[in-house]
């Protein structure tokens, strides 16, 4: 399937999840099985970052609040929210995931999937995250 896809589908996932109070590792097996998502290599991405955002998610929240001016992640777009947790987790837990092909997969999420203005906000805020996380480059 190709990692743009598996992160896609994660996105997708975590937004669902916010959305719908169901079981959760019930909508994660739903949503594997209608998407058809076999491959092992897909499979262990999309289960790791989603069960890990999931875990993180007060700590994601934080960071992504730290940065975002004049925002709070309770007024944030649902899917914006779960574009920049799933970068920001990513990020700090995924050393396999250059922070640059991270930033810039999420920019093109939320140039897919929201607003006009999102692509932007989601770029600075996770620009910004980024230096708080490597504060010696």
């Amino acid at each position: 399937m190709g990692r743009r896809e598996t992160r896609e589908n994660a996105m997708k996932l975590l937004y669902q999840v916010q959305i719908q109070k169901d079981d959760t590792q019930e909508q994660i097996d739903r949503y594997l099985d209608e998407q058809q998502i076999v491959e092992a290599t897909d499979k262990e991405y999309m289960l790791d970052v989603v069960k890990g955002v999931m875990e993180k998610q007060e700590e994601l929240d934080s960071l992504i609040a730290l940065h975002a001016k004049g925002w709070t992640v309770q007024r944030m777009p649902k899917v914006d929210l779960a574009i920049m947790r799933l970068s920001c987790y990513e990020m700090k837990y995924r050393q396999d995931v250059p922070a640059n092909v991270s930033i810039n997969e999420a920019v093109e999420l939320a140039k897919k999937y929201s607003g006009e203005q999102s692509k932007t906000f989601v770029n600075g805020v996770l620009g910004k995250v980024y230096t708080d996380l490597n504060p010696e480059s």
